[in-house]
């Protein structure tokens, strides 16, 4: 099977999906697809977390804090990342704690960007983020909202990055189930009925969760 990822090492790209399927085994109970419909799980965020970014060029994952922190390697500039599985997961509560958090940077590190990046987002975006702080609507372009197929561009330079790292994660699942069976979850009625959708079980999530990204259109 060909590894075709350019920004991420095939040793390091393995060794993460591998540790990554076996921290989330216990939670691939049994559900049906109308359960998994109901509370679409990001396929990235099953299979990875944030942690995925250790092993790209000029980002960092802090232990405490940014879920990530990305330098521009010509400007230095940095981008102090909040990562989330779904565009709709927050609370107004929770969304203005993020956003004080970003304005504070920005007030300390006025040079730099904040990005709320969003694995679901209702669809690929790199747009101004405004929020109602005290009852008054606030915004700063240096604050954005992001869809993950935008931000991988950015750290990339690489436009449809993220559709080859989705690409990817179907063939080295493949490889690491055949090499190793340990790895293979309890058996559920979602696995076989997103068969019947795609032919490829993570085809058909990438369907149903990123029809607009850079790249998903083609398949």
């Amino acid at each position: 099977m060909a590894y075709e990822l350019e920004f991420i090492s095939q040793n390091d790209f393995e060794k993460h999906v591998a540790n990554t399927i076996k921290s989330y085994s216990k939670s691939l109970l049994s559900i049906n697809l109308e359960k998994f419909n109901r509370n679409i799980i990001d396929p990235i965020k099953m299979l990875f977390d944030k942690n995925i970014f250790q092993y790209i060029a000029n980002c960092e994952v802090p232990k405490t804090g940014w879920d990530v922190i990305y330098t521009d390697s010509r400007t230095k500039k940095k981008i102090y990342v909040e990562l989330k599985n779904k565009h709709n997961t927050m609370n107004s509560g929770s969304a203005q704690k993020i956003y004080i958090q970003m304005q504070n940077q920005i007030m300390k590190t006025p040079a730099n960007t904040c990005f709320l990046v969003e694995a679901i987002a209702p669809k690929s975006r790199n747009i101004s983020w405004g929020c109602s702080i005290n009852g008054l609507h606030v915004e700063d372009e240096r604050i954005r909202r992001v869809s993950i197929d935008k931000f991988y561009e950015i750290v990339t330079g690489i436009s449809n990055a993220f559709y080859q790292v989705c690409m990817q994660l179907s063939e080295t699942i493949e490889k690491l189930v055949q090499e190793n069976q340990n790895l293979t979850a309890q058996n559920d009625t979602v696995f076989s009925e997103l068969r019947q959708l795609s032919p490829e079980i993570q085809t058909a999530l990438f369907k149903l969760a990123f029809q607009t990204y850079e790249g998903f259109q083609k398949i």
